[in-house]
């Protein structure tokens, strides 16, 4: 049933996931359940297995041009990978889900307008070329502020393993806001922490037989190239628009998980 069109599907979305580094679940989900008539935990482990393919093939292109913090992505991994494992075994709990999902939405409208807030009250700036090996190593050292990302980290892990989201829409923020990522390198880092949280999250989704493996693999086909293409796109535009299309992704994002979990879509 039009299994021709996802390649398609999953170029146009993943252009919008390498951008803005909330994985493309947010499209991939709603797609698969309305249009392919996927029950909604099949449509959550689906979305999962297409984001690694994405989150790899942007990731790539980002090491490349050296916007990926990798010591600080691997550590903050340790908590989201955890994290997804734990929501997709949320999701065989219909009420927890329902609630932790509108939570989430409803968490997100308020960070979309503080990052608009912020964007306009700061100067827009281009992209570095590399990232800053001093600002990595200050990190690492500094124990409470990485305590804090981790643990603000372990529920961004959460919401892609219960929502099918990627994780992004929390790890963005909490890079930017808790551990003072610029955007134009917590994007790049939140991708590439995606790899490990779609994994974990996957690897339960497939023992409760929540995935459609031939989709996920149509999806990726177009995932592939439109994950280049977003990542071209994201190193063309200032620290300010950035912050604008990501804003608006959350806006999308928030709506969508208010809407599915209040069980109006």
């Amino acid at each position: 049933m039009m299994e021709w069109l996802l390649p398609l599907f999953g170029f146009l979305i993943s252009i919008a996931a390498a951008l803005t580094g909330v994985g493309g679940g947010i499209f991939i989900v709603p797609l698969l359940s309305l249009l392919y008539d996927f029950k909604p935990e099949v449509a959550i482990g689906t979305s999962l297995a297409t984001i690694i393919i994405t989150s790899i093939a942007s990731t790539a292109n980002y090491m490349k041009q050296k916007r990926v913090y990798v010591k600080a992505g691997l550590v903050l991994a340790c908590a989201t990978a955890p994290g997804g494992y734990l929501g997709a075994a949320i999701t065989a709990v219909p009420m927890v889900k329902m609630w932790l999902g509108v939570f989430f939405g409803v968490f997100l409208i308020l960070v979309a307008f503080q990052m608009v807030y912020r964007a306009l009250r700061t100067k827009p700036v281009k992209a570095s070329v590399t990232v800053d090996p001093a600002f990595e190593r200050g990190l690492l050292e500094d124990r409470r502020r990485m305590l804090w990302g981790l643990f603000l980290s372990f529920f961004g892990g959460i919401a892609s393993g219960l929502l099918g989201i990627g994780g992004g829409v929390v790890l963005v923020p909490v890079m930017c806001y808790a551990l003072n990522f610029p955007i134009y390198f917590s994007i790049p880092t939140s991708m590439f922490i995606m790899i490990f949280t779609s994994i974990f999250g996957v690897a339960n989704h497939l023992q409760q037989g929540n995935v459609n493996t031939l989709y996920a693999v149509y999806l990726g086909l177009g995932s592939v190239v439109g994950a280049q293409v977003g990542a071209y796109i994201s190193r063309k535009l200032s620290s300010r628009s950035l912050s604008f299309v990501f804003a608006a992704m959350l806006v999308i994002a928030s709506i969508n998980m208010i809407l599915k979990n209040l069980h109006y879509i």
